[in-house]
């Protein structure tokens, strides 16, 4: 069944809505759906336009709108809904709370950004994102172990990325 862009659009849309939206990395469960669409569709998988980890981030993110807007309630609200200071142990600053997504290297990084092994580590092996890293089955980054559906579902895109080679 191939999915249509509209199908797509509403899929991303209600992801972004329930607070699970990444900007490539978020922060809260249920991970596992953000590849799906990806890895069941026929469409052939593109790298470009992709966060480090696979992930593609919706137009609509909270995050990114939070930024653009400079808008500190949207950024707290975020900053409660993608688990931020629990996972980092940080307390809300406006000032780390910015994301223009991860691979937006001429941008200001944030606290999500700055704190990223997967992007890291993409950066590193000179990579545009985990589905063409070698060691993403065996890898065992922090994104991967907290969300492993999810990379699951980004090992999927991989084998299907690979095959249409």
């Amino acid at each position: 069944m191939k999915i249509t862009s509209f199908d797509r659009r509403e899929f991303v849309s209600t992801t972004a809505k329930t607070g699970i939206a990444l900007c490539g990395l978020c922060m809260c469960s249920p991970m596992a759906s953000f590849a799906a669409d990806d890895a069941s569709g026929e469409e052939k998988i593109e790298l470009a336009g992709r966060c480090f980890c696979g992930y593609t981030c919706p137009d609509d993110c909270a995050f990114l709108q939070a930024t653009l807007q400079d808008d500190i309630e949207l950024k707290k609200k975020v900053w409660q809904e993608w688990k931020i200071e629990e996972h980092y142990g940080v307390e809300f600053d406006p000032e780390q709370a910015i994301c223009y997504g991860c691979t937006a290297m001429d941008k200001p990084k944030g606290i999500v950004l700055t704190r990223c092994t997967v992007r890291a580590c993409a950066i590193e092996k000179d990579k545009a994102c985990c589905i063409d890293c070698d060691e993403l089955t065996a890898c065992d980054k922090d994104l991967w172990q907290r969300f492993p559906d999810f990379k699951k579902q980004v090992i999927q895109l991989q084998e299907k990325y690979r095959s249409q080679a």
